[in-house]
């Protein structure tokens, strides 16, 4: 199962447009407090479109009240910060599977990531640009870790419907 952590996430539109990916990927969403909007807010579900309603989204209070509800799990730290690329972890070796990405304007908080340092990654990029967009980055890390678990129970084919090869 891969689980998809929003650490203080600020922009409605990305957490929406997160949603959707996660509903597309069979993610579970988890969203640490504070957050810059209410769950209920138009542009969440716009960018999330109708499957918002499919979404399995779990709220927290704070990033202990997450690690408590969880059972402290292996969470590989989405940032700018790391040293290894999010291609290189073996994924596939895992059941459950937990990326944290932090809020848009500040990432992750350093004391998180000091207790992380062995599972945080990075998305390659050329240095004169800070980052990508959140819900970009949730997008490429999500399916580099199903790529790496083999696309289980996936429609990986699809069909013209006019034309048939």
């Amino acid at each position: 199962m891969l689980h998809i952590v929003l650490h203080e996430p600020e922009m409605p539109a990305n957490t929406g447009n997160i949603g959707r990916t996660c509903v597309a990927c069979g993610a579970v969403l988890h969203l640490i407090e504070p957050l810059g909007f209410r769950l209920n807010e138009k542009m969440i579900k716009r960018a999330g479109l109708d499957y918002w309603e499919h979404l399995d989204v779990r709220t927290y209070l704070n990033f202990e009240d997450f690690l408590e509800k969880n059972r402290n799990p292996k969470i590989y730290m989405a940032t700018t910060k790391a040293r290894h690329m999010y291609s290189e972890p073996a994924y596939e070796k895992e059941e459950d599977v937990y990326v944290m990405f932090g809020k848009e304007s500040a990432g992750i908080p350093e004391e998180i990531l000091l207790d992380y340092e062995a599972t945080c990654i990075r998305i390659p990029m050329l240095p004169k640009i800070r980052s990508l967009n959140l819900s970009n980055s949730v997008a490429i890390v999500a399916y580099e870790v199903l790529r790496h678990q083999g696309f289980k129970e996936f429609q990986t084919e699809g069909q013209l419907h006019k034309y048939h090869w």
